[in-house]
């Protein structure tokens, strides 16, 4: 891959501070858009934004928790922005 697609925008996840990232189960979640995140948290937290942070998140960040054992869920609009089928080879466990 192009170094060009590190910097890539692929979705947005929440965290609360220092660094605690909103997963469903395992997997840190990954929405295509700022608004969907905030209705995924909203959902989660029982309605309550508080204290809880959304950052864009790219590429290489992705690839970077991947390679350190991290899961991700991705909504649809993020998937098909993240190049897995296509141009990335990732081994698929089924834990």
């Amino acid at each position: 891959m192009a170094r060009d697609d590190d910097t890539r925008v692929i979705g947005y996840f929440a965290y609360t501070p220092p660094m605690h990232a909103i997963c469903d189960g395992d997997a840190c979640v990954i929405a295509g858009s700022e608004a969907g995140m905030k209705r995924y948290v909203e959902a989660m937290v029982l309605g309550s934004l508080k204290g809880t942070r959304i950052k864009k998140t790219r590429f290489g960040e992705i690839m970077k928790g991947l390679e350190l054992g991290a899961a991700y869920a991705f909504d649809e609009e993020a998937y098909n922005r993240f190049p897995v089928a296509t141009d990335v080879i990732l081994p698929i466990s089924a834990d």
